[in-house]
C-alpha cells in the first residue's frame, strides 16, 4: 500500500484520442475504452463532447446503450438522466418531485477536442499536466492531411516502438516502403524531457517504389523521429521543398489491444490534393503488413513472454521503454538524465 501511494505518475494522466470529431453527432452516444475503462461520450448541450464513465450509478447499467437528448444523456434501463457536468437531472419514476433528484453525480473525465480529434483525459496529475499532442502542420495552408485508423493485437510501447524502427522496414516493408540495400546509416539518437528524438545521417532515396513520387529528383533527405511519452510517434522527412510527416497516436484499450490513429501529414505544392490517393493506398498498405507482424509477435508473447535480445540500432527501443518503464515505476520520465548515443547500422 505504501508502494502505490507513493506513486506519483500513471498511464491514466495522459490525453488519449477517443474519436474522431466526424464521429461524434449531436444526439448520438458513443462507447469506448481506454486503459480498461468504459467510456460513455456524447455531445452537451453546448455542442462541446462530454465523457462519463460507462455505468448509470442506479443500477449500473452502461449508459452508451441510453439516448442522448437535448444534450443530456439519458440511461435505457431507467431513465436516469445525466447532464453534460455528470450530474443527475432526472429520476422519471420519482415524477417532477426534484428533491429526489438530489445532488448525485456521473463520474465524469476531463474531454476536449482538438484537431478533429476528441481526447480524455482519465485522471489529472498537476505533476505531469501535459496537454494533448498538437498534429503537425494539421489544417495549414499548403498542406493536406490523410488521417487513417487501425487496430493491433499488441500493446502500445510494441506498436510505438513499430512505427519508428527503421530496422524492420526492409524487410516487412521490403520494395513497397524500402530496399534492401545494404547501406550504412548513422543515427544520432537523443533521451529528453521524456522524448527520444533520432537523426538519420546519410540516408539515400531508399523508400522503395514511393521513392519516384516522393523524391524524384534523389535530392538529400532529411529524416528525424520523435517519440513522446506515452504512446506518440512522429516521422518527419525532407526532400528540398517537399515535407511528409507520419504522425500515430496509439491508445491503449488494454494491454493486448491498441487502437491507432495515423496522419500522413504532406506539403508537396500544387499536387498535394492529387496525392491523396496514392498517399492513402501506400501509407494503409504499411500499416497493414505491420498489423500482421505486430499481431504475431503478441502471439509469441503470450505463450513465451516478452524476453527481447538487443542489436546496436535497438538502443531506441532501450531508450523509449526506459521512458515507458519510468511511468510504470510512477516516476516521471522528464527527470531521466539526458542520453546521447550515435549508432552504425545497415538497412
Amino acid at each position: 500500500m505504501k508502494d502505490e501511494l507513493e506513486k506519483k505518475i500513471n498511464f491514466k494522466n495522459f490525453w488519449y484520442i477517443a474519436c474522431e470529431s466526424k464521429e461524434l453527432k449531436i444526439n448520438e452516444v458513443l462507447s469506448r475504452t481506454i486503459l480498461d475503462e468504459w467510456i460513455a461520450i456524447f455531445r452537451g448541450s453546448d455542442g462541446k463532447p462530454v465523457a462519463l464513465l460507462d455505468r448509470c450509478i442506479h443500477r449500473n447499467s452502461q449508459l452508451s446503450k441510453g439516448w442522448v437528448k437535448d444534450g443530456q444523456l439519458q440511461c435505457s434501463y431507467h431513465g436516469w438522466t445525466f447532464n453534460k457536468e455528470g450530474k443527475l437531472t432526472s429520476i422519471p419514476s420519482e415524477g417532477p418531485n426534484k428533491e429526489k433528484v438530489g445532488s448525485r453525480c456521473a463520474k465524469k473525465f476531463e474531454c476536449m477536442e482538438q484537431d478533429g480529434l476528441i481526447y480524455v483525459r482519465l485522471e489529472k496529475n498537476p505533476d505531469i499536466d501535459i496537454p494533448p499532442h498538437k498534429m503537425p502542420h494539421y489544417g495549414e495552408k499548403g498542406w493536406q492531411t490523410v488521417r487513417l485508423f487501425n487496430i493491433f493485437k499488441n500493446s502500445v510501447i510494441n506498436c510505438a516502438e513499430n512505427y519508428i524502427d527503421v530496422p524492420h522496414t526492409v524487410f516487412v516493408h521490403d520494395k513497397i516502403f524500402r530496399d534492401a540495400l545494404d547501406e550504412k546509416v548513422t543515427t544520432k539518437v537523443q533521451r529528453k524531457d521524456g522524448a527520444v528524438h533520432i537523426e538519420y545521417i546519410g540516408e539515400t532515396d531508399n523508400l522503395g517504389w514511393f521513392s519516384w513520387f516522393l523524391n524524384p529528383k534523389k535530392v538529400p533527405i532529411t529524416h528525424i523521429d520523435h517519440y513522446y511519452m506515452p504512446n506518440i510517434t512522429s516521422v518527419q522527412y525532407v526532400f528540398g521543398k517537399k515535407e511528409f510527416w507520419i504522425t500515430s497516436q496509439c491508445i491503449p484499450i488494454n494491454d493486448e489491444l491498441t487502437w491507432v490513429w495515423t496522419d500522413l501529414t504532406y506539403k508537396f505544392g500544387p499536387i498535394g490534393v492529387l496525392a491523396r490517393p496514392i498517399v492513402a493506398f501506400q501509407g494503409q498498405k504499411v500499416i497493414e503488413q505491420d498489423i500482421i507482424a505486430l499481431d504475431n509477435q503478441m502471439e509469441v508473447i503470450k505463450k513465451y513472454g516478452e524476453g527481447f535480445s538487443n542489436a546496436t540500432a535497438d538502443v531506441v527501443h532501450v531508450m523509449i521503454e526506459s521512458i515507458y518503464n519510468a511511468i510504470k515505476a510512477g516516476k516521471d520520465p522528464r527527470e531521466l538524465a539526458e542520453k546521447n548515443n550515435e549508432v552504425v547500422f545497415w538497412i
